[in-house]
């Protein structure tokens, strides 16, 4: 491409020619050429999830009465008849994908799986769908609805809290979506995963109904939920066509531009730019990371070629995550701040290829851009340079007019008050033995010197690539002093270096930059890279945070928002709560008696109260003896120690009451029963100590489990039986 000496004055955007059409423009209102939007089944989903977090307060939130008596009913006849059918063996095997051993095994896999495949995005949205859940299926629901576990059925496992939703079955069922969202492309692999997927889940909540720990309708809420809120999170903000996962080696960051993207770029370039595309196919992927380009076929007489470049959301993300850490290893190279929007980083090339054109620069001749979807794809569309070859595919040496070309690009630039920032062979082509720039996307104007002497650096390791480094560097001082290229190549090192230049360096055996530096009168001073600043400090020590946290959460399974030990989440268990005292008596199936919450006494707050299978734990603070001052804890026997026996508590009741002799502040008291004990810890000063232990009888009680199982029969009339009809 034999350019002109001067080329200062604009270059006018072209015309299309041919078979070009009226522009139109879109109505307000009206769709863009790619819409955004959530498929049918996620819609679905939602209004299931809506639709039954709506309806779990109104059934339930007022105990067993009403329409909740006569869905337990049918729940509870349900998980009977399962467990008659399903043999327990069975039953385990099918439940126990969804066993908290596996539920807190899979997790630090798949944390490591996706930070090994960089799918950063897909990790953030699997971490907050999760917490998401914890939030409203651990403690919202569960604490509105205080289901117990159901009745008159054997439990075959371990089961922890309320019984609405099914956490485990919720976790579950989003660890399923996870994977198949972030996993396994889209496509056969995934349509075939969904199926497997829902085999498993199905199952797994079958074989916990069948061991008598779930009701279906717990299975059904918990599934729902565990599916509908990742499934959301992933269509909607790491959608496919955006950020789609697969295993191919080469370039992530490439959209597929078949089917109705294809169609919506046609349509675009009708509609915006007035040309009439016959054909839109990927072109030159390998040399492309932030972008997708594609080869432009216009309709015409004669048909031309244009050049596209495809931006999305995730080349914007792409290029924060690259700034960002960049910054954390090197500080901030120079004043740059990542792109807010896909458009204006669209805007910005656009712009810069106008600013390269009246510079006099030999770069692609820009025709504008259009928009996909608002703020998330748009298409920049430019000359074609066919017959174009990458300087690092050149056969044989380059002459001295592709040299000269290539210093006189940077010294233009060093003019107009601009710097490419990313000079390397894949951006330099090489036509009719002339030179030629393209990819200007993140060129700056009125840059730092540092980056203009780095791109003089890189444009001659690039150029010696294809040459020889001594006809470089003489074929440079014709256009620039010594001392210039003394500060090019003290700038150029480490990251200042674009990646496919050090690679090209490396496979040719060759340090181009110390042959350089050999033909300096004098070594050059490298000018540092590493800049350490308050920003750059911040940021590492919140990135360690972000680490930790997480290594905490998913990994060791501390600091959770929601513990899993079975929290109920809800006021004091008084000895009036039914719903409460029915979940400790299932807590531990023995039990002749239920502990409940008489009163909390002036300075007694209540702390926590965890039920899980075959224990049950009441925990008190108080004002002067402190956090966990009382904890009364249900068991189905106890070890009391030499702990003498005091006056008896009450027919069928003996109480006993020790100390511990390695530490005089605690007082140890146990209340054993027919089938159960009472272990309460008393730790309280020495001073006040009697007052307090004198608290313990005002703030415990007991309510006998017959009274409680009468009071299943009578709000289902008979219907619902607190324990199995073989329970001794």
């Amino acid at each position: 491409m034999d350019l002109p000496a001067d080329r200062t004055t604009p270059v006018a955007v072209p015309v299309a020619q041919g078979a070009a059409v009226r522009r139109t423009r879109r109505p307000s209102g009206g769709p863009p050429a790619l819409p955004r939007h959530v498929r049918a089944s996620g819609v679905g989903w939602l209004l299931a999830a809506v639709l039954l977090i709506a309806a779990v307060p109104v059934v339930f939130s007022g105990g067993l009465r009403g329409v909740a008596v006569a869905v337990t009913v049918a729940d509870d006849a349900g998980t009977r008849w399962l467990g008659e059918v399903v043999p327990p063996g069975l039953s385990r095997v099918l439940a126990a994908p969804a066993s908290w051993p596996v539920l807190s095994t899979v997790p630090p896999l798949l944390l490591v799986a996706l930070v090994v495949l960089r799918r950063f995005r897909h990790l953030v949205i699997w971490l907050a769908a999760i917490t998401v859940l914890q939030v409203v299926a651990g403690n919202l629901l569960a604490s509105r609805a205080h289901r117990p576990r159901p009745f008159g059925v054997a439990f075959g496992t371990e089961w922890q809290g309320w019984a609405m939703p099914s956490l485990q079955m919720t976790l579950f069922s989003a660890g399923a979506v996870t994977l198949l969202y972030s996993l396994v492309p889209a496509g056969r692999w995934r349509d075939r995963g969904k199926w497997i997927a829902t085999a498993v889940v199905a199952l797994a909540g079958l074989g916990r109904i069948a061991l008598g720990v779930d009701a279906p309708t717990d299975v059904l809420v918990g599934v729902v939920l565990g599916v509908t809120v990742p499934l959301l999170a992933f269509r909607w903000f790491a959608p496919d066509a955006v950020f789609p996962v697969g295993y191919r080696r080469g370039r992530t960051a490439h959209l597929d531009v078949g089917g109705a993207r294809g169609e919506a770029i046609r349509r675009a370039l009708r509609d915006q730019l007035g040309l009439v595309a016959d054909e839109v196919v990927p072109f030159g992927l390998a040399g492309s990371a932030g972008s997708t380009p594609l080869r432009i076929r216009v309709a015409g007489d004669p048909p031309r070629v244009l050049f596209g470049k495809l931006y999305a959301k995730s080349h914007l993300q792409a290029d924060r995550w690259f700034k960002l850490g960049r910054e954390l290893l090197y500080g901030q190279l120079e004043d740059e701040r990542p792109f807010t929007t896909v458009r204006r980083l669209v805007q910005q090339e656009d712009y810069a290829l106008s600013l390269m054109h009246r510079a006099g620069v030999p770069s692609p001749t820009p025709y504008g851009f259009v928009e996909l979807t608002p703020e998330r794809e748009y298409l920049l569309v430019t000359e074609f340079f066919e017959g174009a070859v990458e300087l690092g595919e050149v056969e044989g040496a380059i002459d001295d007019r592709v040299l000269d070309d290539g210093l006189g690009i940077v010294r233009r630039l060093w003019d107009a008050g601009l710097a490419h920032r990313d000079l390397k062979p894949a951006n330099l082509l090489v036509r009719d033995g002339r030179l030629l720039l393209i990819d200007v996307a993140f060129a700056e104007a009125r840059p730092s010197p540092w980056r203009q002497a780095v791109d003089l650096a890189n444009m001659m390791l690039c150029l010696a690539l294809r040459s020889d480094p001594g006809r470089v560097y003489d074929r440079a001082l014709r256009q620039f002093g010594v001392e210039e290229i003394t500060e090019a190549f003290a700038a150029a090192r480490g990251l200042a270096l674009p990646s496919q230049l050090r690679r090209m360096m490396r496979s040719q055996g060759r340090d181009l930059h110390a042959e350089f530096v050999a033909l300096l009168p004098r070594a050059p001073r490298p000018i540092p890279v590493q800049r350490w600043t308050a920003r750059r400090a911040a940021l590492l020590a919140a990135a360690l945070a972000v680490l930790f946290v997480a290594q905490e959460i998913v990994v060791w399974g501390r600091l959770d928002p929601l513990p899993r030990e079975g929290d109920l989440y809800a006021g004091a268990v008084s000895c009036t709560d039914a719903e409460g005292l029915w979940l400790l008596a299932q807590s531990v199936p023995s039990a002749s008696r239920v502990p409940c919450v008489r009163a909390q006494p002036a300075g007694w707050t209540l702390g926590s109260q965890t039920v899980t299978s075959g224990r049950s734990v009441l925990t008190f603070d108080h004002d002067r003896a402190g956090p966990h001052a009382l904890v009364a804890t249900l068991t189905a026997a106890c070890d009391r120690g030499s702990a003498p026996e005091i006056d008896p508590a009450g027919t069928g009741l003996r109480r006993y009451q020790g100390g511990d002799p390695s530490d005089p502040r605690v007082t140890l008291r146990f209340d054993v029963f027919a089938g159960g004990c009472l272990t309460t810890r008393l730790v309280s000063p020495p001073v006040g100590q009697a007052l307090l232990t004198g608290d313990l009888s005002r703030v415990i009680g007991f309510v006998p489990r017959a009274d409680l199982a009468r009071l299943v029969e009578q709000r289902s009339d008979g219907r619902l039986h607190l324990d199995p009809p073989d329970a001794g």
